[in-house]
């Protein structure tokens, strides 16, 4: 960190989270970038031609555009250097889906559906999660962009009356913005909140999402018959919504990421926080414990419980999830796979222990190195206070989707891997890179990815987790994701012009 006396020198001198759409590209994190890309993926070719036609694009234009091999690589690179994500072992296998052409919020609505539906598998596939990225337009100066409110895809509306709380807490204040919207849940504990749209200043769009998009899972206990009668489930993908993908200086203020949970996330944190579903109380009483004092451990014992319950359920159901001390190994491992390539792995200490039995896996038992490497994913403090103070625009009735339409396929579009998001039919130089990006790492499976991204979900003045991780519990509803908004179809000088071109 630079000391508060130094004068700043670069681009990472500058907050995390101090960004603002219309900031030009920084050429030297772009070459930063493209000359690591291009080193990790030698069938890309030689770098200084690309560097050449980027600095001229910077110049012209204050933004450049990745090929669909550098979008690809890049995202799996951010995921890579994500210092708060426990599960990056196999960041090779991101599935990446390249949406940067789709602009209009139906259409957008359209590919999040598809995102869920990609992830959670389909068919026979349907349970067999995998780690899934859509990429939106990228920031370019002088546009307005588009914001999703939620800072997750699925999550759980919270309702208060004159009896308490049904439902997620953490959600009440997002929950009322949306009734006033013109919403209206069923009042239940697992009701889905819908997802809100806004382009600039423009009204907020309402969209539930299809039962058929979300998985979910009841819960119940290996040895309690009592415990489904408690009603208690969760959705299979966490899919957050809220951080700002940035690669090579060029920002992607709406790249919704998702994997599959480790069962600590719901099992210790979602259902069992106090300011969020607070089942611990009730799980002890139906085990009967003493909760007179606090020293015969009955909370640990209950939550205990709860995490069997978790796991013992997704497991049953065929839902892939993963448990603590599994992923704190393989942690290690990518840990040792990166030294061995010669690359350095940040970690924050205190999101990578887990939030129960940290003493008992191995990642508690070292230090870890904290650095900004980029690419990485941010949160944009205008996408924060959206979410966390709720305001909207004075509007009348808004739009409002129950479902997505049937998409006709466009035909000038070449068909794309459903795993790599590659072009069927890619320039010579991709379609090399292309199939380099889409092999697993190392020989692994890829059904035995294994993802943790919810604990990614951070508060921009004091990171606190959301789910996933031991931290000071948030009281407020997580920053939306935003992207550019359709280019006008007013006259534009002609730098204007030759941006359309460039980005479409």
């Amino acid at each position: 960190m630079t000391a508060p006396h130094t004068p700043p020198t670069g681009y990472r001198d500058a907050p995390l989270t101090d960004w603002h759409p219309d900031r030009p590209v920084d050429f030297a994190e772009a070459e930063e970038f493209l000359r690591a890309c291009y080193a990790e993926l030698p069938k890309l070719g030689p770098v200084e031609p690309r560097l050449a036609v980027v600095r001229e694009q910077i110049a012209a234009l204050g933004t450049y555009s990745h090929t669909h091999a550098e979008l690809v690589h890049g995202a799996r690179m951010a995921w890579r250097n994500a210092s708060r994500c426990i599960g990056r072992v196999y960041w090779r296998s991101l599935t990446v889906l390249d949406r940067r052409q789709h602009r209009v919020p139906d259409q957008i609505f359209d590919d999040l559906v598809s995102h869920l539906h990609t992830a959670t598998g389909e068919g026979h596939n349907r349970g067999k999660l995998r780690a899934v990225i859509s990429i939106f337009g990228q920031a370019v100066p002088g546009r307005p962009v588009t914001r999703l409110w939620n800072d997750q895809l699925i999550r759980y509306a919270g309702y208060r009356s004159g009896d308490g709380m049904t439902g997620d807490p953490q959600y009440e204040q997002f929950t009322s913005a949306v009734t006033r919207l013109g919403w209206t849940g069923k009042g239940s504990a697992f009701d889905l909140l819908p997802l809100v749209l806004q382009t600039g200043d423009g009204e907020p769009r309402l969209y539930e999402l299809p039962e058929s998009a979300v998985l979910e899972v009841p819960l119940a206990h290996p040895e309690y018959g009592w415990f489904a009668e408690l009603g208690l489930r969760w959705h299979a993908v966490p899919a957050i919504a809220n951080m700002r993908l940035s690669i090579g200086g060029v920002d992607y203020p709406l790249a919704p990421f998702s994997g599959w949970y480790m069962g600590t996330e719901i099992g210790a944190r979602n259902l069992a926080d106090a300011h969020r579903y607070n089942q611990i109380p009730v799980i002890a009483a139906r085990l009967g414990l003493d909760t007179s004092s606090e020293s015969t451990l009955w909370r640990d014992r209950a939550l205990v419980e709860l995490n069997r319950a978790v796991l013992w359920s997704f497991e049953r159901a065929g839902v892939r999830v993963t448990d603590h001390h599994s992923e704190s190994r393989l942690f290690l491992t990518h840990v040792e796979r990166e030294r061995r390539a010669g690359r350095d792995t940040p970690a924050d200490w205190t999101w990578i222990v887990p939030p129960i039995s940290g003493g008992l896996t191995p990642v508690f038992h070292r230090y870890y190195t904290e650095a900004d490497q980029r690419p990485n994913f941010y949160l944009d403090r205008s996408a924060q206070h959206l979410s966390l103070t709720a305001t909207t625009p004075a509007v009348t009735v808004p739009a409002q989707r129950t479902a997505p339409e049937p998409r006709t396929p466009v035909a000038a579009e070449p068909a794309r891997c459903p795993i790599t998001g590659q072009f069927a039919a890619a320039p010579a130089a991709d379609s090399a890179a292309g199939r380099e990006l889409g092999s697993p790492a190392d020989g692994l499976d890829q059904d035995d990815l294994d993802f943790d991204l919810d604990g990614l979900a951070f508060d921009g003045h004091d990171p606190q987790l959301v789910d996933g991780v031991s931290r000071p519990p948030a009281t407020q509803a997580e920053p939306a994701g935003s992207a550019p908004a359709p280019i006008p179809a007013e006259p534009v000088p002609a730098r204007r012009r030759g941006l359309r071109r460039l980005l479409g």
